[in-house]
């Protein structure tokens, strides 16, 4: 897949020291961070990759104009896109990540004692290696014993391993470029061949306050797929609107998302370094403001 032909330059979007993420995704806002130093600027095969140091937040890694990963907050994310699944699913052994070129939800993953096999899926090449070079705290996850890397379509590997997977996390981008597919029916649909019985998917599923009418048409189609499917919401302050959210589903109708299978003691929790999952903001992220509910009603759990 090529670059796309109207792809952002990340470096146009730093003005008198300040990176401004400015995007058509959502209109009429913007956020800000102070740059002290741009440490890459490249096109790879497939995107505009830019990572600088900012001024106070740390690294932070841009994708075609839009931030991925900021050193200050990125374990907010990454913590409850890997914890989530893994803690609702009774023994999960193999794990599959598709995308995650930080490589933050590898190392979350390996984590997990009953995870005996990481997988992971990330087409650019480029993005893993400005991650391991600038971005040490989320690349060292490519480094776990438990890790197998292949870089190429996630799409093509998984066409080729069917009930293989307890858990499939997607770690992507927004739905566009080369993230766009894999938001699609088709791609949800490949996912469950990929999951064994019982097996339980976890998605970037978008901001909730830009994206509702996108984040209620999946959630109802993956009801319909999958024998249960719910909504998640967290916080991560340099995300637009400062929310993300996690769609997740399960072959197994009697999964309960709010309640994890596995809660861990206050020594594991240290041991994990968590900063921010834990079983109360696990319960927490499946309550959902009113409105939301309203239009989520009888799509979730």
């Amino acid at each position: 897949m090529a670059a796309a032909e109207n792809q952002v330059c990340g470096m146009d979007l730093i003005v008198n020291g300040w990176f401004m993420e400015k995007n058509k995704q959502w209109p009429g806002q913007a956020f800000s961070l102070e740059v002290e130093e741009v440490l890459v600027s490249t096109k790879s095969k497939y995107q505009d990759v830019l990572v600088f140091k900012s001024k106070h937040h740390g690294n932070v890694l841009v994708l075609d104009g839009v931030l991925q990963a900021v050193e200050f907050d990125e374990y907010c994310y990454q913590e409850m896109l890997a914890f989530l699944p893994l803690t609702c699913h009774p023994s999960p052994q193999k794990v599959l990540i598709i995308g995650g070129g930080d490589g933050g939800i590898a190392r979350e993953v390996a984590k997990h004692r009953s995870v005996q096999s990481i997988t992971q899926c990330e087409i650019d090449q480029e993005v893993i290696n400005v991650s391991r070079k600038y971005l040490p705290s989320m690349g060292k996850g490519f480094d776990n014993p438990k890790h197998n890397l292949h870089v190429g379509d996630g799409y093509a590997f998984m066409e080729k391993h069917k009930n293989e997977f307890d858990v499939v996390i997607s770690d992507t981008s927004d739905p566009v470029g080369p993230a766009e597919r894999l938001f699609s029916e088709e791609y949800y649909r490949l996912v469950h061949s990929t999951l064994r019985d019982g097996g339980v998917l976890a998605v970037q599923g978008e901001s909730m306050f830009l994206n509702l009418k996108l984040i209620d048409g999946l959630l109802e189609f993956c009801n319909g797929l999958y024998a249960k499917a719910a909504y998640a919401t967290g916080y991560v302050p340099t995300y637009p609107c400062g929310q993300i959210g996690y769609l997740l589903a399960s072959k197994n109708k009697d999964t309960d998302f709010v309640s994890p299978v596995k809660v861990f003691t206050e020594e594991e929790k240290e041991t994990m370094e968590l900063r921010y999952y834990d079983e109360d903001v696990h319960a927490s992220a499946f309550v959902l403001p009113r409105n939301v509910k309203k239009v989520l009603q009888k799509k979730s759990v």
